[in-house]
């Protein structure tokens, strides 16, 4: 059997240059796809006060960094023109790059394309690039500049909405998902920021609804502008939607950066450490001062979170809706913590419907991307009122106790003053899981205040006495040295441990190290069933 010997085929090279020359050819296609539609249209964003897609990608990520892919990305509908109208990336720009040395993937609305509408090939690569960042583990960030779905192309542009929220929910505690508003986000867009974990947004600029101003106008007959409806005020303060409002968009992208570096890639990783300065034993005796004794003066407490941290810094998320209470990111000798607060300085600090939302809402978050949770105690109670049993009190703070319950990051309590009635224990008491509780010797743990216990308990012999108000005075007194001391809850093994002020840092970041392998067994289930 004879063997033939088969000679390797081989391609002709090319003629010289002519790879240079197509390397060229694609060099100067590339550059002017960076460029995008033109001067015109780059001016046009200008004066609207808005930056383009590349350079919001530019500030957002760390110099050098980003990748785009898709770049040569274009449509392929055709009718009502669009056949004629074929620009590259179709109106959105994808890629990944670093943050603070981090990889994170980005897609960026390009309004001057198309108005940054969304058709078929441009959902398309949106969804690409969430696969991707699912793959990889790594967070998604969302610019948003566009005018909703593309209404040339009929149901492909809706369909590609639901392809963006089939991902937005099934990245849901998987990989930080974040939306910047920039510009209008309208209809069915305005869903999947609602489905990601933070919404940025830009005052002046930045617009976010279901149906527009005219259309209100012509079913209800309200008149109102775009701003009143749905600009970064009327979402930061009033619906709740966005968690951050900024001025510019360098100072919101800068946030987004800052907030990236206080969260783990993927829910499988730890937030990420950084060295500090700030001594662990730092003691605290500013405290002893910002906090009044007398549980019915108000403080800011701000002032103790900023006492607390690693160098007075802290991250409030949805500052200015629900101000009754502060959810903050912030950092513990050097490691990420979530903090939640009542804040006596707004409604005594009282929890009511909007204020149980957010802190359930940011309980999840935190609990999701393995941040520990602190919570700072002061609160005399649900907010009372037939608008707040009507509006659902009853199940608006089930999920703050949902929340709390189903949270299984190392978790520490620390009372400063009152915990008064249901209220003490929905703010993560230690019946209901936490951790490690401590407790000033300012605290006040009881069912109610002293007088309104006193009233409660004593009712006929105060009514029958001669001098009813000296002996509900000299009631109140042996109520609250029997039962309210801030003993008592220690005694009973509900506090761990009743601590100086000036102690506060360090003991947090004692329980917080010693808390830092929990292991917290997960019942077998699909998933529980939250308070809606």
């Amino acid at each position: 059997m004879s063997v033939v010997e088969e000679t390797p085929l081989s391609t002709p090279a090319p003629a010289d240059g002519q790879l240079r020359d197509r390397a060229a050819e694609l060099a100067e296609l590339r550059e002017s796809v960076r460029r995008g539609p033109g001067e015109r249209a780059t001016e046009a964003q200008h004066a609207k006060g808005k930056l383009t897609a590349r350079e919001r990608l530019a500030l957002l990520f760390d110099d050098d960094t980003f990748t785009e892919v898709e770049e040569l990305r274009r449509h392929r509908a055709t009718g009502f023109g669009l056949e004629d109208r074929r620009p590259y990336t179709d109106g959105v720009v994808t890629g990944w790059g670093q943050v603070h040395g981090r990889t994170v993937f980005a897609y960026a609305h390009d309004f001057r394309i198309f108005g940054g509408a969304l058709g078929e090939a441009h959902a398309q690569k949106i969804h690409k690039l969430m696969d991707l960042a699912e793959s990889a583990g790594c967070p998604v960030v969302g610019l948003c500049d566009g005018a909703g779905a593309r209404i040339q192309e009929g149901v492909t542009a809706l369909a590609g909405y639901g392809g963006i929220f089939t991902r937005n929910v099934r990245n849901s505690g998987v990989i930080p998902q974040i939306s910047v508003i920039l510009g209008p986000c309208a209809g069915g867009a305005a869903y999947s920021p609602a489905l990601t974990d933070f919404v940025f947004m830009v005052r002046g600029t930045a617009q976010m609804f279901i149906t527009g101003p005219d259309v209100v106008q012509s079913v209800t007959g309200e008149v109102i502008t775009h701003d009143e409806l749905g600009g970064a005020d009327a979402h930061a303060s009033v619906s709740g939607v966005a968690h951050f409002a900024y001025d510019d968009e360098a100072g919101c992208l800068e946030d987004v950066r800052h907030l990236l570096s206080l969260l783990p890639s993927n829910n499988r990783e730890l937030p990420p450490a950084e060295l500090t300065s700030d001594p662990a034993g730092r003691r605290t005796e500013a405290l002893l001062d910002l906090v009044p004794a007398d549980p019915g003066r108000a403080y800011d407490m701000r002032a103790v979170i900023t006492e607390i941290v690693d160098d007075g810094d802290f991250f409030e998320v949805q500052e200015s809706w629900a101000a009754n209470i502060i959810c903050a990111l912030a950092r513990l000798d050097g490691e990420s913590v979530g903090i939640v607060a009542n804040q006596p300085a707004a409604f005594a600090g009282v929890l009511d419907i909007h204020a149980s939302e957010k802190a359930a809402r940011f309980v999840q978050t935190c609990d999701a991307f393995n941040v520990p949770l602190v919570t700072l105690v002061d609160v005399p109670g649900f907010l009372p009122g037939v608008d707040q049993e009507h509006g659902g009190i009853i199940r608006h703070g089930a999920k703050l106790l949902y929340a709390f319950c189903n949270a299984t990051v190392p978790r520490v309590q620390l009372i400063l003053r009152k915990a008064y009635g249901g209220a003490y224990i929905v703010m993560d008491s230690r019946s209901i899981g936490a951790d490690i509780s401590l407790a000033w010797p300012s605290n006040e743990i009881a069912v109610m205040g002293a007088q309104g216990a006193a009233n409660v308990v004593f009712r006929r012999e105060i009514a029958g006495a001669s001098d009813p108000e000296a002996t509900r005075a000299r009631l109140v007194k042996e109520y609250r040295a029997e039962l309210m001391h801030p003993y008592y809850a220690a005694e009973r093994g509900l506090v761990d441990s009743v601590i100086d002020p000036a102690e506060s840092r360090s003991r947090l970041i004692g329980a917080l190290t010693m808390l830092r392998s929990k292991h917290a067994p997960i019942p077998s289930r699909k998933h529980g069933n939250q308070p809606q």
